[in-house]
């Protein structure tokens, strides 16, 4: 991370009418689409990699000594967003933050529960929330509502938005956090099922352009095996697609759907915003499946980035509902929230983003004709838990193949570039990188990973021994 500033005093911010005003030490990039369509950069055309964290409930139920703490935590682990809802999925609505606060008067977004001074409304809560991140290097992926208020009847009434109060309050959160370091992503678990939804999503959109005057990106957030694409893709708002793959362990009904998304035109950036979470009931079937391992959701992560994403979301079933005992659990959470912080698939995400920053970056595509089909297609590149996925510099200055369990295989060695390939085995539970040695480019040739093991995934970093890369995964500072 840029920003590692352990500073309580990042909230200096000021409440002028509806727009916060953040110190500049809070101050993030701007972050726009790469001139390829394929990835976000900052404003200065630096690539970015989404790292996310699905923490819905941030705002919530966390009072700012625990949301600090998750910050600095997530900070740590090489995270780079931090995705949370402002209307809560649970009755955030109605049911108060932990300093007695509620985020609307009367239920009606067109009037944000906002009182003169600060620290003592809602909003101030999420103020110091999204500023911390801030200033901790972390974007927010700022949810203005989750999809039940728009969707759904509440509390025996018609949905809490029309198309005429999305508008003000996206125009409200558009001017207060205008220059905040954050992404709009709008939806939140639901399909849109109406004309009228349609038009409520498209409302907020456009008030938040207003508000912001179009200092932030916005997307969406779908319901699980959905993509925004198959709603909004060519909507002027949508600046890149969400995927939620959800909940299952699988590669060919979830997953590969984002190269799917990847191979639509217009090109548009995709991401898996909610892949499978860590400690997660498989398939919402936990008698029958268990719960997820950190292995279950490595695999969901080199599949998304290696078949075209251009960064991923990791989440956890504990602390995307911040659950603590005394709380009702949903879906049967493992541990609190603050234990499922150190999960190991937590600390092993930041391996795939060092992996992908230490080679060019912002000229990789997707690519699985790397990978020699075996006899048995199943097995080699496989299918369902087990699939091999690979991807490569365009000009073919290295490529990486994802190797999901212990079996040899074989890659066509030409689609590196030079007359030497330089070959390593990447560790995605460590991080760490061996060399293997250099080899003639030509022909296929197999490889077998290091440990054979069902549950031991790797990486094979393939080279052109010319460029004279570091070690996969380098940092850099």
């Amino acid at each position: 991370m840029t920003c590692f500033r352990h500073v309580w005093a990042v909230a200096l911010f000021l409440a002028v009418g509806a727009t916060v005003v953040f110190g500049q030490d809070a101050k993030l990039p701007r972050l726009r689409v790469s001139e390829n369509k394929r990835f976000l950069v900052t404003e200065q055309g630096k690539p970015f990699f989404w790292l996310g964290d699905t923490a819905w409930e941030l705002f919530h139920r966390l009072n700012r000594e625990r949301a600090t703490h998750y910050l600095e935590t997530r900070a740590r682990q090489g995270f780079t967003v931090i995705q949370a809802v402002a209307l809560a999925e649970l009755d955030g609505h109605s049911v108060p933050n932990p300093y007695g606060h509620l985020p609307l008067i009367d239920f009606d977004p067109a009037r944000p529960a906002v009182k003169d001074g600060p620290d003592n409304d809602y909003w101030d809560h999420v103020d110091f929330i999204v500023a911390r991140a801030n200033a901790l290097g972390l974007y927010i992926g700022f949810l203005p509502t989750w999809g039940r208020y728009w969707h759904d009847s509440v509390k025996d009434h018609r949905p809490l938005f029309t198309k005429e109060n999305a508008a003000i309050y996206g125009r409200w959160l558009g001017k207060r956090y205008r220059h905040a370091g954050l992404i709009w992503i709008l939806g939140g678990d639901r399909p849109v099922r109406t004309e009228e939804q349609r038009e409520i999503i498209a409302a907020m959109a456009r008030g938040l352009r207003e508000g912001d005057g179009g200092a932030h990106l916005i997307t969406f957030h779908p319901p699980g095996g959905c993509g925004s694409a198959q709603w909004f893709h060519n909507a002027d708002w949508l600046d890149f697609n969400m995927r939620q793959n959800g909940h299952e362990a699988e590669y060919t009904r979830r997953y590969a759907q984002t190269r799917a998304d990847y191979d639509r035109q217009p090109p548009k950036p995709v991401l898996d915003g909610e892949p499978l979470y860590e400690g997660h009931p498989l398939s919402f079937k936990a008698n029958e499946l268990g719960h997820s391992l950190a292995s279950d959701v490595r695999r969901a992560l080199y599949w998304d980035l290696f078949s075209g994403a251009f960064g991923h979301t990791y989440g956890h079933h504990s602390v995307w509902q911040m659950w603590q005992p005394g709380r009702t659990p949903v879906n049967a959470p493992l541990v609190p929230w603050f234990e499922a912080l150190h999960d190991p698939g937590a600390w092993q995400m930041q391996h795939a983003r060092w992996l992908l920053e230490s080679r060019p970056f912002l000229t990789r595509v997707p690519d699985d004709s790397i990978i020699v089909t075996d006899r048995v297609p199943t097995s080699v590149p496989g299918t369902g838990r087990y699939r091999f996925v690979a991807t490569r510099d365009i000009s073919g200055s290295y490529a990486l193949v994802y190797v999901p369990c212990g079996r040899p295989f074989k890659v066509r060695m030409e689609a590196i570039t030079g007359s030497t390939v330089k070959v390593w085995w990447y560790n995605p539970r460590t991080g760490q990188a061996t060399a293997v040695g250099e080899f003639p480019n030509r022909g296929e040739r197999e490889f077998i990973p290091p440990e054979r093991g069902e549950q031991l995934d790797w990486v094979l970093v393939l080279d052109d021994a010319a460029k004279r890369f570091p070690p996969p995964g380098t940092r850099n500072r």
